[in-house]
């Protein structure tokens, strides 16, 4: 077990919308994000891309980062560029099918080869139609790109709006950078001809979803984590994990100074409904297994399309540490004993199973071999270092 205080990056979620607000906008912006060295991967990726869309450029590199593809895709193409978006690992492989028919639609030009996907804009104003069950980005890549357009839009969400808090967070961003849309009942109203003022100077709050990983192990020890840094009145969806937590029975004290995380006296086992914290699922999926009885997660089918499918990963983390997880349909159980044994993690080159792998490793008996840890750099790339700089307990 390890005990101390950590506090996590910036919000790559955060990041991307405040970036792409600020390049949008007449006239110079700087948006903090901290040190060049802690900046993730996916954030490096949609800064690169802003620069080449911005400055003539034809490739825009956006990684394995599906937020950058999907967010810049419909900014592309309502600048009308002429460009293609170069992905790497599965990203070429992620749905974007629906984001990509509507751009079509309205009149861009589409196509994707391999690794490469081609965008040849502009777009029409109109009426775009969305899934809500997909993924939430597709939206939020729409809320920056329509304002843009000569002509008034409309977003029409089909179905249930998961992940809803990313596109509040979207919504934020817009707002704050002088852009105006109207929330109806099943969409969006956007007045187009409109321009970015986004504010000179911002700085980007801390990461919920990288802090997940060290409040989870906290809750794991009798001495417990300290994340400092976060904001309690944050938009990240996140920012659960703390009633998560509170649900299996960890004791969560929220301070000035930060919010601690330790071993409650009588830890259980709960159903969760991952459908608002898909990014979540690996983490409380280890922290499940740390705690004897079967939890359930589910509503989490959408995790079978992220940089790995994160079902079957999750399930073979914990089972390759001697622990017991099965999936289901759309989720996972986890029969928790209370410890694992240990062994060799292989995250599959997903960062958030890899930064699992290392909570994982704070209850299990033997030591803990990750293979392939640095892909963790994508959302965390000082996690490591964070973590060996807290105490060793026990």
């Amino acid at each position: 077990m390890r005990t101390g205080t950590v506090t996590p990056p910036v919000s790559k979620s955060i990041a991307h919308r405040k970036l792409i607000c600020a390049a949008l906008s007449e006239g110079a912006c700087v948006v903090d994000c901290g040190p060049a060295e802690e900046l993730s991967a996916d954030i490096t990726a949609t800064e690169a891309c802003l620069k080449a869309l911005l400055h003539g450029g034809s490739v825009l590199p956006c990684g394995e980062s599906g937020s950058t593809l999907r967010f810049l895709l419909p900014v592309a193409a309502a600048l009308g560029a002429d460009v293609s978006f170069h992905m790497e690992g599965l990203l070429p492989n992620r749905p974007h099918k629906e984001l990509i028919d509507q751009l079509v639609l309205h009149g861009a030009q589409i196509r994707q080869e391999g690794s490469e996907l081609y965008c040849k804009g502009p777009v029409t104003a109109g009426t775009y139609t969305i899934p809500g069950g997909v993924s939430s980005q597709f939206i939020s890549g729409l809320l920056f790109a329509l304002p843009l357009l000569t002509g008034d839009s409309r977003i029409v969400i089909e179905g249930k709006l998961e992940s809803a808090a990313y596109v509040a967070m979207t919504e934020q961003a817009v707002r704050e950078a002088g852009i105006r849309i109207v929330k109806e009942e099943h969409g969006y109203f956007i007045p187009g001809g409109q321009k970015y003022h986004a504010k000179e100077y911002e700085t980007v709050e801390k990461d919920w979803s990288g802090a997940a990983f060290y409040l989870c192990m906290g809750a794991l020890g009798t001495e417990g984590i300290t994340v400092s840094g976060l904001r309690n009145d944050s938009l990240q969806g996140d920012r659960a994990i703390l009633d998560i937590l509170r649900g299996f029975g960890a004791e969560v004290t929220e301070r000035e100074t930060g919010i601690q995380v330790k071993r409650g006296a009588s830890m259980k086992p709960q159903t969760i409904d991952a459908s608002e914290i898909p990014d979540l699922v690996p983490v409380i999926s280890v922290l499940a297994a740390g705690i004897a009885g079967e939890t359930r997660i589910i509503h989490a089918e959408r995790l079978r399309f992220k940089e790995s499918d994160r079902l079957t990963t999750t399930e073979t983390l914990i089972r390759s540490l001697g622990g017991n997880a099965e999936q289901t349909a759309d989720g996972l159980i986890i029969k928790g004993t209370g410890t694992l044994t240990g062994g060799t993690a292989d995250p599959y080159k997903d960062h958030r199973i890899a930064m699992s792998s290392a909570v994982a490793a704070s209850i299990c008996r033997g030591p803990v071999t990750i293979k392939d840890a640095e892909c963790a750099g994508k959302s965390y790339p000082g996690f490591y270092q964070d973590l060996e700089q807290l105490e060793v307990t026990g």
